[in-house]
């Protein structure tokens, strides 16, 4: 991976809830959407979640903070480190060929499924996503092509029409998001990728399922091994946050504007809060 300049430390955009429903319940579907958001590999410190600014960026008091947190804790999005604090957890370059590993057998069933059950104008939605950027101006609009890469993967699960597929992918979502972010910029993968794209497209206007699936497989096993090649950093950055040594936690949730969210169980000695 080329240096670069430091990155801005990671922030967790949240809004300021306002339900009458579980506080709890409301914290942790922010919290792992915020969570979801971030690039959790493109920078070296570790990500931090403070219990107070959460509580204040929220507008609720701590106590469904830290039960979002429990939840959160057990589906492996953070962790907790003793006398440290809660950090977003970030896998091993290991793990994380072992998650696109798995990603390209889901995908590739979605794009399977895609191409028999999808509608006409969702795959010409695809194709709208992709022709944007198929004319040799993407190394000048990286940015955008990343997010279009992402909105490309996610609607490929949604085409599908599997559930319980859709359900499978989604606590994989986080790595796989941050790791696509990154890596668009290295070894010209953002041309590849747009031309993989592209022949899935075509797959998926055939109807050939078992091209669109053949396809959609290679394409993330090529990131699986882009991963295996280049992907030391992943290594590298986790040995020196477990190191406990000079890593400076990033601050997390800059408080959101004024708004609502006054006087909503803030008083955690009142009990469990809604």
């Amino acid at each position: 991976m080329s240096e670069a300049g430091p990155h801005p430390s990671p922030t967790i955009e949240v809004p300021r809830l306002d339900t009458g429903s579980s506080f709890a319940k409301e914290a942790y579907a922010a919290l792992k959407r915020a969570i979801t958001a971030m690039d959790i590999y493109d920078h070296a410190r570790e990500i931090r979640l403070d219990e107070r600014r959460l509580s204040e960026g929220l507008g609720v008091s701590r106590t469904p903070i830290r039960e979002a947190m429990t939840l959160l804790e057990q589906e492996g999005f953070v962790r907790t480190r003793p006398r440290r604090g809660i950090f977003v957890v970030r896998k091993s370059k290991r793990e994380i060929v072992e998650i696109i590993t798995v990603m390209a057998a889901l995908e590739s069933m979605a794009a399977r499924l895609a191409a028999e059950r999808a509608s006409a104008g969702e795959i010409a939605g695809l194709r709208g996503l992709m022709d944007d950027f198929r004319h040799g101006n993407d190394g000048e609009r990286l940015a955008e092509y990343s997010d279009a890469n992402i909105a490309f993967h996610q609607a490929i699960i949604k085409m599908g029409g599997c559930g319980l597929l859709a359900e499978m992918t989604e606590n994989l979502f986080i790595h796989m998001r941050a790791i696509r972010k990154i890596t668009i910029h290295q070894e010209n993968r953002a041309a590849r990728s747009i031309t993989d794209h592209m022949r899935i497209i075509e797959a998926l206007e055939c109807r050939d399922p078992g091209l669109a699936e053949r396809l959609a497989r290679e394409h993330a096993l090529g990131l699986a091994a882009h991963v295996e090649q280049y992907g030391d950093f992943l290594d590298a950055s986790r040995g020196d946050a477990q190191s406990g040594a000079t890593v400076t936690p990033a601050p997390t949730l800059p408080a959101p504007a004024s708004g609502g969210g006054k006087g909503r169980g803030n008083d955690d000695s009142k009990g469990r809060q809604r």
